[in-house]
């Protein structure tokens, strides 16, 4: 738009039009496309109370070149269900449609003995088929063993206060039944279920910061995640501190104390889980020309490389992330969230480093995955979205330190698949082959040539010019 403006505009353009182009009609197409182009640079206001409807017209018209297919496209991913489509209008603000993911489920996950499907939300080609060959894989070898380290969940008031740093040790010493009882309408309920505050204490920052304190507090919130009971203690927490630091006489004569914020913390590595498989090397599976020992000692090497070298280990923590995000979305928790804690984590040594460990002692290949998860099986999507109800479901409606196990071997699982295809034979092979009904989608092959391609590429290596090539030949009946 911004280019065929400038074309259409331009002096030289219009002195010399072109035979059977009139200068005024090119006059009145560029003033067409200026007045576009100002009411996309223009504001807009009140949008969020328009209706879903004015919404989707106002975008289409505005940001896009063919608005009458932008709004069919739109509709076209509408729920037919009128209720269950605004539910899902709900969710967010100012939603125009749905966007689809993929929900596929991973069989065969032996976890402590039992038997699981786990369902995954994702858009990346091989990450279900690696985290089901995997399972499969350690099905016949013992499978995943796992277990929670701990479920402590981490929220902070942040505040500042410029005066005698002994005289707020005894302040906030003081104050903590206080803050305690004053949370208690919020933590009532939490307290019932075996959850609740588990403790408060001061830490001083001021060496990182001038005056920078904080409110450190440690809660456990059973089977939710546990952010709005969080934020909501540590905001009465704050209320509580204001009120009590101005006429507390441990503080008398002192500066006030200043609030910045109150949040709960993402990053939680006391809300931690660990997720194992072993089986002694000679039990691995030949591949790639590399006997099972072989295998092993391949496999303990390459999480070494990801241990010393940030960065591969980017690389190999994305691959364990791709297996715990997909069960995290299917289960609607947030990913964001977890991704930010685990990845605060894989760093917490000063170097970025890798979440798995291998090694091969006495014969035996051990490989395991320790990541924090603050996950939560009841409260928001929980509850509400039919789908996350129906993948929590398909798991026997687990705990939330049930699921934090799930997801774990989840990630063990598509790093263990990622790391013995990248020792053996290369991960472009299976990769691709999953990603060729994509390529093959892009080029719009019909069913008879998907049928047809597939077959011919069993046996060959599959790159998109490889493919391009034999839909070509195929297409041209040589």
């Amino acid at each position: 738009m911004n280019i065929l403006s400038e074309i259409a505009c331009s002096t030289t353009f219009y002195s010399r039009p072109k035979p059977g182009l009139r200068a005024r009609q090119l006059q009145r197409f560029c003033v067409s496309l200026k007045l576009q182009k100002n009411e996309m640079s223009q504001p807009v206001e009140g949008f969020s109370k328009l209706s879903k409807e004015s919404k989707i017209r106002f975008i289409a018209e505005r940001y896009t070149a063919h608005p009458e297919q932008t709004e069919n496209l739109l509709r076209q991913y509408w729920n037919t269900d009128a209720r269950l489509q605004q539910l899902h209008d709900e969710f967010i603000e100012n939603t125009l449609s749905n966007f689809y993911l993929p929900l596929g489920v991973a069989p065969n996950f032996l976890i402590n003995g039992e038997l699981y499907a786990i369902p995954m939300a994702i858009e990346e080609s091989s990450v279900v088929a690696a985290a089901g060959k995997s399972a499969k894989y350690w099905l016949e070898r013992g499978g995943f063993n796992t277990r929670v380290l701990g479920t402590e969940k981490i929220g902070q008031v942040h505040f500042y206060f410029p005066g005698n740093r002994e005289k707020l040790g005894r302040f906030i010493e003081a104050v903590k039944p206080i803050l305690l009882q004053d949370a208690q309408p919020i933590t009532r309920n939490m307290v019932r279920r075996g959850g609740g505050i588990l403790g408060v204490e001061l830490r001083d920052k001021t060496q990182a910061m001038e005056g920078y304190y904080q409110l450190h507090g440690r809660f456990e919130t059973r089977d939710a995640m546990g952010a709005n009971f969080i934020n909501s203690c540590l905001e009465q927490f704050s209320a509580t501190l204001l009120r009590e630091a101005a006429v507390h006489p441990a503080l008398a004569g002192e500066p006030p104390l200043e609030i910045l914020m109150s949040i709960l913390s993402n990053y939680v590595p006391d809300c931690r889980v660990r997720a194992e498989v072993s089986c002694p090397a000679s039990a691995l599976e030949a591949e790639g020309g590399l006997s099972g020992p072989q295998v092993a000692q391949r496999l303990v090497q390459a999480v070494q490389v990801a241990d010393c070298e940030p960065y591969r280990a980017v690389t190999h923590n994305k691959g364990i992330m791709n297996g715990i995000d997909a069960v995290v979305i299917a289960t609607g928790n947030d990913f964001r969230a977890v991704e930010a804690g685990v990845h605060a984590y894989a760093a917490r040594s000063g170097t970025y480093r890798s979440l798995t460990g291998a090694s091969v002692e006495d014969g035996v290949f051990r490989f395991w995955l320790e990541v924090p998860l603050a996950l939560g099986t009841v409260g928001g999507l929980t509850t509400l979205h039919p789908l996350v109800r129906l993948a929590l479901e398909i798991l026997g409606k687990p705990s939330a330190p049930e699921l934090m196990q799930i997801v774990a071997a989840a990630g063990l699982a598509q790093n263990f698949a990622a790391l013995r295809s990248l020792v053996t034979v290369g991960i472009q092979r299976g990769h691709m082959k999953m990603h060729l009904l994509n390529i093959l989608n892009q080029l719009g092959a019909n069913e008879g040539e998907k049928l047809a391609m597939v077959a011919f590429f069993k046996t060959h290596t599959v790159s998109h010019n490889a493919v391009v090539d034999h839909l070509k030949t195929l297409r041209s009946g040589t």
